[in-house]
């Protein structure tokens, strides 16, 4: 399972890549606006990387961030693009909560499990 989710979140952060770098009529667009779009992308993004990555989610987070900077400067040499500062923000805030929403579903289920745990063949133990 570990594999697939690890799989997914590389393919996502591809697909996110070359959104950001490729050219801008291959982007696709939605009724979210500039922001929402960006914001729903790095929301998924922090969310796979925090799933697949949950040993590691602290350092999976940081390196997020660098790497949505290296992205948002490789803009400045991408025909038809442009970096932003406020570009930046939104997908890193996006992606960190991405992070943040891996860590409460993983604290959920891990909660789940264990109230799981005390049950008996009896019924739940008192």
């Amino acid at each position: 399972m570990t594999v697939l989710l690890r799989l997914f979140a590389w393919l996502l952060a591809a697909a996110v890549a070359f959104a950001t770098l490729g050219p801008p009529d291959t982007r696709p667009h939605s009724d979210l606006g500039q922001d929402g779009e960006h914001a729903l992308a790095f929301v998924l993004v922090g969310l796979a990387f925090g799933l697949a990555y949950s040993q590691r989610r602290r350092i999976s987070s940081a390196i997020a961030v660098v790497l949505i900077g290296v992205l948002e400067l490789l803009q400045l040499v991408a025909p038809g693009r442009h970096a932003r500062l406020e570009d930046f923000v939104v997908d890193a805030l996006a992606a960190g909560a991405g992070f943040a929403l891996s860590a409460a579903l993983e604290w959920g289920f891990t909660r789940v499990r264990a109230g799981f745990g005390t049950i008996t063949r009896n019924g739940p133990a008192e």
